[in-house]
């Protein structure tokens, strides 16, 4: 077998095991990611969903939906204190359907869904003039341009962004 033939060879036999070998780690990657899909909670949905869209639990990690549950009464500048039976099954419920932390990183103080990486990169090619929007307000509006927020469908087919 000549050398143009050998190295051919080489060169198909390491591609193949770099793409099994990228596709075993997408693989992983996607099982570690893998919550289950929250079931309605309506105890979450009156008491978080009266101010605000209730927000699913995955777009943030358990330790921070720990420590937002405990500290209800500077929730945001509003004190959104609720009775402890109800703060101890909707913390339980927010904690048992988080997302992974890989996927919902936020920095070490934050608890705003707005600035882990998930929503970042997920939100990067929306114009800092969209935000200001009277219709939008801030980043946190979700219902502003996902029209089926409510029901924890931010799928890109739902997206109406208002002018």
């Amino acid at each position: 077998m000549d050398n143009t033939v050998r190295r051919w060879m080489f060169d198909i036999t390491a591609w193949t095991v770099g793409l099994l070998a990228g596709m075993a780690l997408i693989a992983h990657d996607a099982r570690a990611d893998a919550r289950p899909a929250a079931p309605p909670n309506e105890r979450w949905s009156a008491e978080c969903g009266s101010c605000h869209v209730a927000y699913p639990p995955r777009l943030l990690p358990a330790p921070a939906w720990r420590r937002m549950m405990s500290q209800l009464d500077r929730h945001f500048g509003v004190d959104a204190t609720v009775d402890p039976a109800a703060a101890a099954s909707i913390g339980a419920y927010l904690e048992r359907y988080s997302g992974s932390e890989r996927r919902t990183a936020l920095a070490p103080d934050s608890l705003r869904i707005t600035e882990t990486r998930w929503f970042l990169h997920e939100h990067d090619e929306v114009s800092p003039a969209v935000w200001k929007l009277p219709a939008v307000k801030s980043a946190a509006n979700c219902a502003a341009c996902h029209t089926k927020a409510e029901q924890g469908d931010f799928r890109e087919r739902y997206i109406r962004i208002p002018r």
